[in-house]
């Protein structure tokens, strides 16, 4: 495995998320229109940009977790079973902390 390739992937992963939320904060700080239809369109769209936001903030936490695990040794290892997690698994999703088996179990 080429963990110093992960983990810069994993890094510009979470470079560019950051800089996601930064704009989704900017367009989210901005004031309504006064036009009630057009303040209906842009309410419907902060609701869209603030799921966004809480799906990239999930994504950074698991990053960071991934990049904590990597420093500490422990990184391609299923945090619940210690079972080694797949090659191909790690490169489709760098930042899983679970091998299939217990991916599969938590989402019962």
């Amino acid at each position: 495995m080429k963990i110093m390739a992960i983990k810069q992937d994993l890094e510009d992963r979470r470079r560019g998320i950051e800089r996601r939320l930064a704009a989704i904060e900017s367009d989210l700080g901005t004031q309504l229109d006064a036009d009630s239809d057009d303040r209906a369109i842009e309410t419907e769209n902060d609701e869209v940009l603030v799921g966004m936001e809480r799906s990239g903030r999930e994504e950074l936490k698991a990053i960071s977790s991934a990049l904590d695990r990597i420093e500490s040794g422990t990184y391609g290892r299923c945090v619940l079973c210690d079972a080694e997690i797949g090659e191909q698994r790690l490169e489709a999703l760098p930042f899983t902390p679970y091998c299939v088996e217990c991916a599969r179990g938590a989402a019962q």
